[in-house]
């Protein structure tokens, strides 16, 4: 049995607390933008966000992690390209983040909450890797994107149509 428990909780170079920190860190910060998302009543909102964030944190972690696997040690040398973990995540977030693009009626619906999934993921990964300031930055920066500059759209598209001349009943 104590086998089977020291294979549970296998030796880490980043201790248990912090990877639990880092990743409660990166579904706080994927909710953020998620609930920001879903306030708006878009497709892809909270729980999507959460989910992409804490899965990208998890590859963050487990790239680190995976450098001191017992079974590489002695004669092996492991080399790990975190380059490889970065683009496996930005390519696998963003199949995810194109299907919520669609174009209907001639337009474009669903770009700014792709790029919201996609920003999501580089926000987990900066949370497995441990660069908390920049997650939290990353996350501020896109709440007062998101927020600020929907307010400003929503008014010229106000403004826009008030300016229209009514349509004829034909």
């Amino acid at each position: 049995m104590d086998l089977v428990f020291a294979d549970m909780f296998p030796p880490s170079r980043i201790q248990y607390p912090v990877i639990f920190a880092r990743l409660i860190g990166a579904i706080i910060l994927g909710g953020i933008i998620g609930f920001e998302r879903e306030a708006r009543d878009h497709p892809a909102g909270l729980r999507t966000h959460i989910l992409v964030s804490l899965a990208a944190a998890l590859f963050g972690i487990i790239a680190i992690e995976s450098v001191n696997i017992p079974g590489f040690a002695n004669d092996q040398q492991v080399r790990i390209d975190p380059l490889r973990v970065i683009e496996a995540v930005t390519a696998g977030v963003a199949f995810l983040a194109a299907g919520m693009i669609v174009f209907s009626r001639g337009r474009v619906k669903g770009l700014t909450t792709g790029a919201g999934m996609w920003l999501a993921g580089a926000i987990g990964l900066a949370m497995g890797f441990g660069y908390w300031p920049i997650a939290f930055f990353a996350t501020a920066a896109a709440v007062s994107v998101l927020f600020a500059l929907g307010v400003i759209e929503r008014r010229l598209e106000h403004g826009k149509q008030e300016q229209l001349p009514p349509k004829e009943d034909t």
